[in-house]
């Protein structure tokens, strides 16, 4: 198989995974690579800090280098070795490449989160309605970094749109576009260095030598998916009904620098445009304040509605990318 006709497979499995992330996102009960990336980096982080306890820096950097290598080198052996497994069966290559194509896209909608995302946010969307704000609480407390003890029904309901928004790019866009372009191993590669960003990646007295190999690449490996999604979602600010894409785009071009991370607001500028939403601010995180600058306008009090209208924008990015991954197959 030339490598043309390789993309090209990579890339249909890819869009079928995202279908398959729509229709089942992640089940609790079934394996999910990431958790075992989570579990490999809590158990390097333990042995690393032993063997280097004076050399946090050079420990972190021993964590991203293996865990790169290791996740990347993993897809490929993996796929290599079923094909050769199942040749030397005298198994016919068509057959080959079927299961490999439906093994292939069941990983590829294993890397994506838009399905999960949805579930999660809208959780928090349901019990707002419902005036139950404790299981709010809770529910945005599975998917924010930030103290929610401290959170009321309005900074409930930011949080969610605003992981959402950030998530975009983090959870959607950016293993898309890796997959894209690299096929399952760049998929695997960036959710390795996301995840140990997520784990490591902190700026406080525990992680900023340790996690600053982590955070650094993933500011490097999100560069560009970061602003693809950002213009993705003022794109789809466009085109869905109740949005406001003209301001989503003057939003997105004035705040999406206004974060510490040079990614993390590129994605929140263009739905706090869309939305009409004021976004970001001061947060608590491990029960330390952490002055923030606001993203977008206060122009209307905040709903829970709105974690609802970000997924819908969070959806429509992710279709106007499988588009142009389609029309660029038809083309080619």
């Amino acid at each position: 198989m030339s490598l043309f006709h390789l993309w090209k497979f990579h890339s249909m499995s890819l869009i079928a995974g995202c279908i398959l992330d729509w229709l089942m996102g992640d089940p609790y009960w079934l394996f999910h690579p990431v958790r075992f990336m989570g579990n490999m980096i809590s158990a390097l982080e333990a042995r690393l800090r032993r063997l280097f306890p004076e050399h946090l820096l050079l420990a972190g950097g021993v964590l991203a280098g293996f865990m790169c290598l290791f996740w990347t080198l993993i897809p490929v052996l993996g796929f290599l070795g079923i094909y050769r497994g199942l040749l030397s069966f005298g198994i016919q290559r068509h057959w080959i490449y079927i299961c490999l194509f439906v093994l292939e896209s069941f990983f590829c909608g294993q890397l994506l989160a838009a399905r999960s995302l949805q579930t999660e946010s809208m959780k928090v969307c349901s019990a707002l309605k419902e005036g139950d704000i404790e299981k709010a609480r809770k529910a945005v407390s599975m998917i924010v970094g930030r103290d929610t003890a401290v959170l009321d029904r309005d900074g409930i309901a930011r949080a969610a749109v605003e992981t959402v928004a950030e998530n975009t790019s983090d959870g959607v866009i950016a293993p898309f576009f890796f997959m894209a372009v690299f096929g399952p191993a760049g998929g695997f590669f960036y959710k390795a260095v996301n995840t140990m960003d997520s784990m490591v990646g902190y700026k406080n007295e525990t992680y900023l030598l340790f996690g600053r190999a982590a955070a650094k690449l993933d500011d490097a490996v999100n560069w560009l998916p970061a602003r693809l999604s950002g213009m993705l979602l003022t794109a789809a600010a466009w085109l869905l009904p109740g949005m406001d894409g003209k301001n989503a785009w003057r939003i997105f071009k004035r705040d999406r620098f206004n974060h510490a991370s040079p990614n993390s607001a590129q994605g929140e500028a263009a739905c706090a445009g869309a939305l009409h939403l004021r976004l970001a601010g001061d947060a608590w995180y491990f029960g330390t304040l952490y002055k923030k600058p606001y993203i977008g306008d206060d122009d209307r009090p905040i709903r829970p509605d709105d974690i609802k209208g970000v997924c819908s924008l969070m959806f429509g990015a992710q279709g106007l990318l499988m588009a142009g991954l389609v029309i660029l197959l038809l083309l080619l």
